[in-house]
């Protein structure tokens, strides 16, 4: 496979770490983010110039439209993009999670994912491709008690990628991704310690990325989850 330029949003650890190593590993180039500076530096001393690492804070639309413009300037468009930046409430009923922590989870989950779409977006209309994956979970198909908040995230992530698969123009896809259950520290705060009994972020990985990387136009508007889950 020739390589491809690929956008992930959340990259410091867990999946999307796990998804960075694998896509370099395969030979792509990669633009990446989260907030941790530390983390960004460390990324782009370890794969180098032909990738490119940005701390970014997704609740903040200027900070994204920073990282885009110049991700689109170190490699211009890319084919792939990852919306998987997101994290999880704290295990509670909704009644005890403060309108802060609510408010932060929606910002990063939700507005992190439409801010990068409208800063990438145009670029792929110009050049008549590209694909875009919005992390869901199966709690964006599903609920469960306590985690309210991150469930209303990941079903309107759900709704937010099928309203602009129907947006798009042909040649260019977007599609809701459930990741499946994997032993990552989110999975942790909500599990406990039966969150071993999952893949680690790595294994997860060996599957996801070779699926991830293989997605066309063909996707659009298609529930995807990940082989195996």
């Amino acid at each position: 496979m020739s390589a491809k330029r690929i956008l992930i949003t959340g990259c410091s650890r867990g999946l999307g770490l796990a998804m960075v190593e694998g896509f370099v590993e395969h030979g792509h180039l990669i633009a990446g983010c989260s907030r941790s500076k530390s983390a960004m530096a460390s990324l782009q001393a370890r794969f180098g110039d032909r990738h490119f690492f940005r701390a970014t804070d997704l609740r903040d639309d200027r900070s994204v439209a920073t990282f885009c413009q110049q991700s689109l300037k170190h490699f211009e468009v890319p084919d792939l993009v990852i919306n998987n930046g997101s994290i999880i409430n704290r295990t509670a009923p909704l009644w005890e999670i403060s309108d802060s922590e609510f408010t932060e989870l929606m910002a990063i989950n939700v507005n992190g994912t439409a801010n990068v779409i409208r800063h990438i977006v145009p670029a792929m209309i110009e050049q008549g491709s590209g694909v875009i994956i919005n992390f869901s979970s199966g709690w964006g198909r599903s609920t469960s008690p306590d985690v309210a908040p991150y469930c209303a995230s990941k079903y309107a992530i759900e709704g937010l990628t099928s309203a602009l698969a129907q947006e798009l123009p042909a040649g260019i896809a977007t599609a809701p991704f459930n990741p499946g259950i994997i032993n990552t520290e989110m999975l942790q705060a909500s599990f406990g310690e039966s969150a071993s009994m999952y893949p680690s972020p790595q294994e997860w990985a060996e599957i996801a990325v070779p699926f991830l990387e293989n997605l066309d136009a063909s996707c659009n508007g298609r529930q995807l989850t990940c082989p195996g889950q």
